[in-house]
């Protein structure tokens, strides 16, 4: 099988912040899905990165994930076996190995926890995810366009305790495994979806990995040349500067597992006397400015500190911050009629339709 990088310890800093800028504000913590994967590659062996094109059809293909409010990670540490539990059990169920793993989707901590298994497995880690983002719910993945059902599905928790789940859909795995998941603390480790090396290759969104270490790479490369981090991220990701301002007023709670509320800002520079709003569900969702609605998910909004570059998540707001807004257009599968149906701004509640941005 052909090998499209090898992944060590030290490259998880660029995989992680790459990982944060395609969340969207949530994904979790960076540097908690970075520690994991690295003590994970430090004492087991560094992860072989694949095309999915490289994987045969019968392959047996298992994502991996963290579920719950970013809020929650951050204080309670997962140890890393919780994710090799639920990935061993699936494969008892399954009763066959499984071939490679994959991640659930583009985040924080969920663009590298998929490295944990990997590492303490030797499987190969697929080059791609199921979303290209982070999106709050299970079922909002490309696999579910596909046909592929996530169960069954194993959570874990940090205290031992497993539950397997068999739902008749998607939207009843996310509705229950949500459920345990707030009983469970607030956050669980899974194993899902199983699928077809053939499903993957239809299903999957390509490249994820490798476009979250050219992002980390690119903003540490300007940074070391003393060019704008910002506009090197803007270049790279084809990219639209829709706001630059300052952390005005933040409201947000953690209800039912979700990181839910809003952020205010003020405008600074060439956006001074403009205002700027953004809606979060665990991941940004929807941005007015000047109270009109902008952009509105499918499409990717990330902040970023106006100095460093550094993505910033929706759990790491606070009053002051002087952050870029960024909008930049997500994979084709999410503006079909299906893709709008699973994460279209009405499914969130907004009473407005979706309307492609204009990157031009």
């Amino acid at each position: 099988m052909k090998i499209l990088r090898t992944v060590y310890a030290e490259d998880l800093e660029d995989i992680a912040i790459g990982g944060a800028i395609l969340g969207t504000g949530g994904g979790g913590d960076p540097y908690v899905g970075k520690l994991m994967a690295q003590q994970a590659i430090r004492q087991h062996g560094p992860v072989k990165i694949v095309d999915v094109e490289e994987l045969p059809d019968d392959a047996l293909v298992v994502p991996v994930c963290m579920m719950g409010a970013p809020t929650v990670m951050t204080e309670k540490l997962p140890q890393g076996e919780e994710l090799i539990n639920a990935f061993r059990q699936l494969e008892q169920l399954m009763g066959r190995k499984i071939d490679a793993v994959l991640c659930g989707e583009a985040g924080g901590v969920n663009s590298t926890t998929p490295f944990v298994v990997a590492a303490m497995t030797g499987l190969p880690l697929v080059d791609g995810d199921g979303m290209g983002r982070a999106y709050p719910e299970l079922q909002m993945v490309t696999f579910t366009m596909h046909g592929v059902s996530a169960t069954p599905m194993v959570l874990c928790d940090d205290k031992g305790n497993s539950i397997v789940l068999e739902t008749v859909s998607n939207a009843w795995t996310e509705r229950l495994a949500r459920a345990a998941t707030v009983e469970m603390g607030g956050s669980a480790l899974l194993a899902f979806y199983p699928m077809s090396g053939a499903v993957a290759k239809k299903a999957v969104v390509r490249g994820t990995l490798t476009l979250c270490a050219n992002l980390g790479l690119t903003l540490r490369q300007a940074r070391a040349q003393h060019a704008d981090p910002v506009d090197a991220i803007v270049e790279m990701l084809g990219a639209k500067v829709i706001f630059h301002g300052r952390v005005r007023d933040i409201d947000r709670r953690t209800v039912g597992g979700f990181a839910r509320g809003s952020a205010r800002f003020d405008g600074v520079e060439d956006w001074r006397g403009h205002s700027f709003k953004l809606d979060f569900q665990n991941e940004f969702l929807m941005a007015e400015r000047d109270g009109e609605i902008l952009v509105t998910t499918p499409e990717l909004i990330t902040l970023l500190e106006a100095d460093s570059g550094n993505p910033v998540t929706a759990d790491a707001l606070k009053y002051g911050l002087r952050l870029v807004a960024l909008a930049f257009p997500c994979n084709e599968q999410w503006r079909t009629p299906e893709g709008i149906a699973l994460v279209g701004p009405r499914y969130f509640g907004y009473d407005i339709d979706y309307k492609p941005f204009d990157f031009a």
